[in-house]
């Protein structure tokens, strides 16, 4: 009995127990290690916020500035994917000789990389990038559209520039003025006016890589009756005015086609080019460019173009007895909040 009794208080099972028991504290540390710091997400506010799944969307329709509260760190998100889009070219007056569509204000976006993906337009290529937010306040500047042209031999005036993150896109080109006047040059160039054999306004500029817009459309050729160039829009140049005479019938160009984005999570088109203006009563006035150009007018019928739309940075139409303005610009702001 003395011997079962020893066995059982001995000092080799004492040890067991001991080492059992030193185990389990050393596992309990190392669950405890094991856990490390939280995943950190870019915080922020300003603007407009929605959010569609793990990521949140801040759209700036006029000034204002991005908040960032917290600059997130590299296992949840630390930069974000954006959209900066200028506003687009004012369209000139169409009495006269003139009536050039506005161009579109500068485009300029990131490939979306960072915030997960959705579409982008071919303006998000490399070496476009998302950008890192360390916490701090960034201004949002956006940029007005262009006034519409007054008495001849003025032109459209331009755009204003849209700002964020360090990221400027330039106004767009406003249109071309009384012979030989060209189309401005601007994010999309402004198309020339009509009967000026002008050509169209220099797009992507001041440059930049990628580029942030396309030429504006020459006039359809010398007087008389010749149709006014379309602004260039985003991703499209403008379209040239046709020459006077059939068949052609001295239609205005059309404006150039603008860049579709899914950034807020519904594809978009932005950046559209206004459409020139035509003459007589059968000829056809330029259509605006998709993403919100306005659409040409007609100097016989006195019929005015159309302005840039809103928050699209789309270039006016041309033509009519009062020149009108081209559309504000936007910005927009994604990132992975969760």
């Amino acid at each position: 009995m003395r011997d079962l009794k020893n066995k059982l208080t001995s000092g080799k099972n004492t040890k067991n127990i001991q080492t059992r028991k030193g185990k389990s504290f050393g596992y309990q540390v190392l669950g405890f290690g094991a856990g490390g710091a939280p995943d950190l997400f870019v915080v922020a506010s300003g603007g407009t916020v929605t959010t569609s799944g793990d990521f949140k969307i801040h759209t700036f329709t006029g000034p204002g500035t991005f908040c960032v509260s917290c600059a997130g760190g590299e296992s949840g998100s630390n930069s974000v994917d954006y959209l900066v889009v200028a506003g687009g070219g004012g369209g000139s007056k169409g009495q006269g000789s003139s009536g050039g569509g506005g161009g579109a204000g500068g485009y300029r976006e990131s490939p979306g990389a960072a915030s997960g993906s959705y579409t982008v337009s071919p303006r998000g290529a490399a070496p476009a990038a998302a950008i890192e937010v360390p916490a701090q306040g960034y201004p949002i500047v956006i940029g007005a559209g262009g006034a519409g042209g007054g008495p001849q031999p003025a032109g459209g005036n331009p755009g204003a520039v849209s700002s964020a993150l360090g990221i400027s896109s330039a106004g767009g080109g406003g249109s071309g003025g009384t012979a030989p006047t060209p189309g401005k040059p601007g994010g999309s160039g402004g198309g020339g006016g009509r009967d000026a054999n002008a050509a169209g306004g220099t797009g992507n500029t001041p440059p930049v890589n990628p580029a942030q817009g396309s030429n504006g459309g020459a006039s359809g050729g010398s007087p008389p009756n010749a149709g006014a160039g379309g602004g260039g829009g985003a991703i499209q140049v403008g379209e040239q005015g046709s020459p006077p005479g059939p068949p052609s019938n001295e239609n205005g160009g059309d404006g150039g086609d603008g860049g579709v984005s899914s950034i807020n999570a519904t594809p978009t088109a932005r950046g559209g080019g206004g459409g020139g203006m035509s003459h007589y009563t059968p000829n056809t006035p330029g259509a605006g460019g998709a993403g919100g150009g306005g659409t040409g007018g007609k100097e016989q019928t006195g019929t005015p173009g159309t302005v840039g739309a809103v928050n699209t940075g789309g270039g006016a139409g041309g033509g009519g007895p009062t020149g009108v303005a081209g559309g504000s610009g936007i910005v927009i702001i994604r990132y992975k909040f969760q």
